[in-house]
Parts: structure tokens; C-alpha cells; sequence
């Protein structure tokens, strides 16, 4: 799941080299941590949250399918 976050993540931002993801587990929940550029922030955010919120559903779909709870954090 964090390599699907990052391969979707490097395809929307102008500087792929930046993009770094990050997998931490708290107590039956992954949490995925993304981090980008300041200034691609806008590109995995989207307007109106859009981006971020069809990243989330696909990681939601893709956990589902695993029997796992899955969240993506987008981080600064």
C-alpha cells in the first residue's frame, strides 16, 4: 500500500525525487505518511481536497480487499 501511495504521489508532483512515504501502525490501523514539496502540496491536495480524497478511496479499496484499515496522512 505505501508503494501505491508513492508510485500515485511521484505520477501528480513536479519533483518526484521528493516524494517520501512512510508506514506506521497503531493498533489495527496503517497509517501511511506522505510528504511532498511545499510547492507540489497543492498538486496531492487538489482543489476542494479532490486529490487527496481519490488517493484515500483507492487505499480504502485496495485495505478493504486486505481485511485492513488503511489511512493516509499528508504531511508538511
Amino acid at each position: 500500500m505505501k508503494a501505491l501511495v508513492e508510485t500515485i504521489a511521484k505520477a501528480l508532483v513536479d519533483d518526484p525525487s521528493l516524494v517520501v512515504t512512510a508506514e506506521e501502525t497503531e493498533e489495527d490501523t496503517l497509517i501511511i505518511k506522505l510528504t511532498v514539496a511545499k510547492e507540489d502540496m497543492g498538486r496531492i491536495i487538489g482543489k476542494e481536497g479532490r486529490t487527496a480524497k481519490a488517493i484515500r478511496t483507492i487505499l480504502n479499496a485496495v485495505s478493504t480487499k486486505d481485511n485492513k484499515k488503511a489511512v493516509l496522512k499528508i504531511v508538511e
